[in-house]
């Protein structure tokens, strides 16, 4: 996609959940897709719980493939405006809130700096290019929904935006932009950022999982840490936001016990 800043040889790429926002931004799509009644409670506890796993373990290619594959089967006859305004909404009342302000200057230092800036992520093209527009940065690569005549199909063009897609997409982006790669950044959070973090210069884990932690330990690439706290009390703090989604999906649960009691 064009670039609006002016042209550089020389690129950052950030993955988006729990590096630029905290947590999942595709499990508050999916909280604010269900307060609109686009699917019932069990698929908003399915992706309640990956979101609560992905919080405490990292990512699970699996349990992706799972939500990917049912999220597809939603959305089939969504019109691309409806999921474009919803992501719009969800930005300004949630995942605005939960930008890492580190993350946030890293990326703006990078824009100072002339740099192009590219977000990678599996989150739906339509939200990654929303966040995008909203951070200042040049634009993002993310999974792409097919739709005809305005309406999503429920079938992908391509794969998902996930592990090595996302090391093809830069190499790409690179030949069409004139990139340098060697002389570029990316930074992610997960092992699965691994193959997009060795095609460049300059890769550095942001809150990185226990796996990617090692590796960057064990080939000394540097890390940074922005959630603020000591990494046993970030531990604190993730299991708390975990408890804090179980506690919502719980609510769900007991409305919903309480109506089919009425009901009955």
């Amino acid at each position: 996609m064009p670039s609006t800043h002016p042209s550089s040889a020389t690129a950052a790429f950030f993955d988006v959940d729990n590096t630029i926002i905290r947590g999942a931004s595709a499990f508050h799509i999916a909280k604010s897709a269900y307060q609109r009644k686009f699917f019932g409670t069990r698929d908003i506890l399915k992706f309640a719980l990956v979101q609560a796993r992905y919080l405490l373990w990292g990512e699970n290619r699996e349990e992706i493939d799972q939500v990917r594959d049912r999220a597809l089967s939603l959305i089939a006859g969504r019109s691309v405006a409806e999921i474009a305004t919803l992501g719009e909404e969800v930005w300004d009342a949630v995942l605005s809130l939960r930008i890492y302000p580190g993350t946030r200057r890293l990326l703006d230092e990078h824009i100072a700096a002339g740099h192009q800036v590219w977000l990678i992520t599996a989150t739906p093209v339509e939200i990654a290019q929303l966040i995008a527009r909203r951070l200042g940065a040049t634009g993002a690569l993310g999974t792409v929904a097919e739709h005809k005549d305005g309406f999503y199909t429920g079938r992908l063009r391509g794969d998902l935006m996930h592990g090595q897609a996302k090391a093809d997409a830069i190499v790409e982006l690179a030949e069409a932009q004139g990139l340098d790669l060697e002389d570029s950044y990316a930074y992610g959070d997960s092992l699965n950022d691994l193959p997009m973090m060795r095609v460049v210069g300059h890769p550095c884990p942001i809150n990185p999982d226990l796996r990617l932690r090692r590796h960057a330990q064990e080939v000394g690439w540097p890390i940074r840490e922005f959630r603020g706290r000591s990494q046993r009390a970030a531990g604190r703090g993730v299991r708390t936001a975990s408890w804090a989604g179980a506690a919502w999906v719980l609510g769900l649960v007991l409305r919903a016990a309480r109506r089919r009691l009425r009901g009955g």
